[in-house]
């Protein structure tokens, strides 16, 4: 039997996001990423409305039942991918929705038990899958070939010295297999020197494996467009992103959606805009940047530091048809 997480789940910008997306009575909203339930409860608690809460981790979905207990009939858990809402919904009925709230990346229960392997804080199985199926990080760390293994950690992680640590990785995996956290944090530490910032040298390596292990990149992307595809007029998508990968995919989605995409050259004197791209979106930001924690929130939460706030709205029927 794995350990249970001995940290507490604290949901990262919950009063941002409940501005954004303003929940209403009567209203259908969907928590692609339940994990911990913290946004689906502060839904649930502020209007009378109906909540579906996705997540494909199925330890987060059995914890749910207790909130679902709190809320008989008003909250409904999926056992899933994010990536697929749209069968998921239409399995049950659900073809619309007035909002859904995206909060990527792994949950701190994920992070927090050691038998997930998600983190090098505590020794346990290099496992990081977020669900039960699929190739775990062991099986990447110890099957790939060095090159694929460093343009991996190079494009996932942003991890200048990633041919270095692939190296590593090879010749440590020629003397035994690669099955723990700890060892690999300290093959990893052992040809990086400690980063300035207090960052440990594993942190972007165990990124990276863990975003290829789930197909992060791969599941936001089309999570976003399904998001949109469901929201009725007036509806909003409100994402939490944690580093610059999922933003800058975030950033672009939403940009394009609102008609705010670039221009063909960037010696274009329109620079920002194609001709007519506003007047043909049918969604709108719902702020021109995105929204940061407070400094409050980052000193009580330090987890919350890297996490970002996007939100896109779908225009009222009438305004869209004047567009």
């Amino acid at each position: 039997m794995s350990a249970r997480p001995t940290g507490r789940h604290v949901p990262v910008m919950l009063a941002e996001v409940l501005d954004a997306l303003a929940p209403r009575d009567g209203g259908t909203y969907l928590d692609g990423t339940f994990g911990g339930g913290g946004y689906a409860a502060a839904i649930l608690g502020a209007a009378a409305c109906t909540v579906w809460a996705i997540d494909r981790d199925p330890e987060a979905i059995a914890r749910g039942a207790a909130l679902a207990a709190r809320f008989p009939g008003r909250l409904h858990l999926v056992e899933g991918r994010f990536g697929a809402m749209l069968k998921l919904l239409a399995d049950r009925g659900v073809a619309a929705l007035d909002g859904v709230v995206l909060d990527l990346g792994v949950s701190s229960f994920q992070l927090d038990d050691p038998a997930r392997g998600f983190s090098f804080r505590g020794d346990g199985p290099l496992d990081m899958r977020m669900g039960r199926d699929g190739p775990t990080a062991a099986d990447l760390v110890n099957t790939l070939p060095q090159d694929e293994l460093a343009d991996l950690l190079y494009e996932l992680g942003e991890e200048r010295a990633s041919r270095r640590i692939a190296r590593a990785i090879v010749a440590a995996r020629a003397e035994a297999p690669i099955t723990t956290t700890a060892r690999l944090a300290g093959i990893i530490r052992s040809v990086l020197p400690p980063d300035r910032s207090g960052i440990d040298p594993a942190t972007r390596s165990f990124q990276a494996l863990r975003i290829r292990v789930n197909q992060e990149l791969e599941e936001i992307e089309a999570a976003l467009a399904q998001a949109a595809s469901l929201l009725s007029p007036g509806g909003r998508l409100v994402v939490v992103s944690f580093h610059s990968l999922e933003d800058r995919i975030v950033k672009r989605f939403m940009a394009e959606a609102a008609g705010r995409v670039p221009a063909p050259s960037r010696h274009d004197p329109r620079q920002f805009l194609r001709p007519g791209a506003e007047a043909q979106a049918r969604f709108r930001l719902l702020s021109a940047r995105a929204v940061r924690p407070s400094e409050a929130e980052t000193g009580a939460n330090p987890r919350a530091r890297s996490a970002r706030l996007r939100a896109l709205q779908r225009l009222p029927a009438a305004e869209g048809a004047r567009a």
